[in-house]
């Protein structure tokens, strides 16, 4: 299937919901089930400290942080599918 330039918007949205959703299933199952508690182990990518520009008129705060887990990996893999697929 092609993706048009309208439906980006649309497949950023569901790449997005399929790494939270699989973020939150992955934290559920890592706290219920003992042997699968890795699941719920987060590594965080980005700033630790925002970055802060004081203009004196306008102050700026700018910052970035992804904590990746098992399962968002799966839940975004899964989503990029049914989304080509659908």
């Amino acid at each position: 299937m092609k993706v048009s330039s309208n439906g980006k918007g649309f497949m950023w949205f569901i790449i997005i919901l399929g790494a939270v959703s699989g973020s939150i299933i992955g934290d559920i199952v890592g706290n219920n089930v003992s042997w699968l508690s890795f699941l719920k182990a987060s590594y965080s990518i980005g700033t630790q400290a925002p970055l802060v520009l004081d203009l004196k008129v306008l102050v700026l705060t700018l910052g970035l942080n992804f904590k990746i887990n098992i399962m968002s990996i799966i839940g975004t893999i899964m989503a990029i599918i049914l989304y080509k697929r659908y």
